[in-house]
């Protein structure tokens, strides 16, 4: 059977949805997510591009729609109800494409080199050209391509990557918007450290669900 086609997502059902597949890897502990713990992750200030300010209820009308489109699994049992994503299986993909399709839906679009670095708490792709392979795959996909690699934009040294689970994406917004800043452009040091700080921000910030999650079960 060929994996099934994508509807088009809103950029809310493709944020929840990008947070429960990151939230799986990187804070196992607290998955699947509560509610509470989901709208946290939606709204994260680091990581997060753009930044959103998702309300509860809109965290829940998208859960209700992925659940409709059983890409989003509600867990029974306990005081709340608690949610995990069923991507691999509905569209029919490996766990690093998964990985790719989470931190291109939350962080926006990124070269090869920028997956990887952002996909390592997620997956530790042995170098960029596994990265690569992967996105080939995604973006040819029998039911129909999940990422697409954007044109090359004015000073840039690699093509970036974005999603289509929002649709295809304007013309304007790769062919006239500035690049993003990669970490190619900038010196070694002052991107190792742009890394590492990324990285303690986002470990704080899973600290805190984790906290959280533990206090909530006390309770």
């Amino acid at each position: 059977m060929p994996p099934p086609a994508v509807p088009v997502f809103t950029p809310v059902e493709a944020r929840v949805l990008g947070v429960l597949a990151e939230k799986q890897r990187s804070v196992p502990d607290t998955y699947p997510m509560t509610l509470n713990a989901l709208l946290a992750g939606c709204n994260q200030k680091t990581s997060r591009d753009p930044v959103m300010d998702v309300s509860d209820a809109q965290a829940q009308q998208a859960l209700d729609s992925l659940r409709g489109m059983t890409l989003v699994i509600e867990s029974s049992g306990g005081r709340v109800p608690r949610y995990e994503h069923n991507i691999e299986r509905v569209l029919q993909i490996p766990t690093q494409s998964t990985a790719l399709l989470a931190v291109l839906m939350l962080r926006g679009p990124q070269t090869a080199g920028e997956l990887r670095i952002n996909c390592d708490r997620l997956h530790k792709f042995a170098d960029i050209s596994a990265v690569e392979g992967f996105l080939r795959e995604l973006a040819e996909r029998p039911a129909g391509a999940l990422v697409v690699e954007l044109a090359r934009q004015p000073g840039a040294r690699e093509n970036r990557w974005t999603h289509l689970m929002c649709g295809t994406p304007a013309p304007e917004q790769h062919a006239d918007a500035r690049p993003a800043p990669s970490r190619n452009d900038v010196p070694g040091e002052f991107a190792g450290l742009q890394s590492r700080v990324e990285a303690l921000e986002a470990a704080m910030v899973e600290l805190q669900e984790l906290v959280a999650a533990l206090l909530a079960r006390r309770d």
